[in-house]
């Protein structure tokens, strides 16, 4: 089983993005700051981060990017889950160096076939 970092500002979005983690047997790690990110890495290291696009402080696209300069994130592939869903973001999110992304709002299901494409 992964180890699966899931950063979202939205309360709610990251409650969802939980329970439905919950019966794929992967452990998840979560946090609300963007600014956390870096310190959860390090310590946890985890296999696939479910990385929000838009938060306060720094976005998604810059959290990733500090994330590609970190050696304990070597390896670690990223999902952008956003609301941005214009073909420019997705293409934009993708060009960051996200393994895919995925879009506000999806269903449980679409969730899985995410992860099974990537663990």
């Amino acid at each position: 089983m992964a180890k699966i970092l899931v950063v979202d500002d939205s309360p709610a979005d990251l409650r969802f993005l939980t329970e439905a983690l919950a019966p794929t047997g992967h452990s998840v790690v979560s946090c609300t700051d963007a600014k956390e990110v870096e310190r959860l890495v390090e310590t946890e290291r985890p296999d696939l981060a479910l990385l929000d696009v838009v938060m306060p402080e720094r976005n998604g696209y810059e959290t990733l990017r500090a994330l590609r300069r970190m050696p304990a994130a070597a390896g670690m592939k990223v999902i952008f889950v956003s609301s941005k869903g214009a073909e420019s973001d997705v293409k934009w999110g993708l060009r960051q160096g996200a393994v895919d992304y995925l879009i506000k709002p999806y269903t449980p299901a679409q969730l899985t076939t995410l992860l099974g494409r990537h663990l």
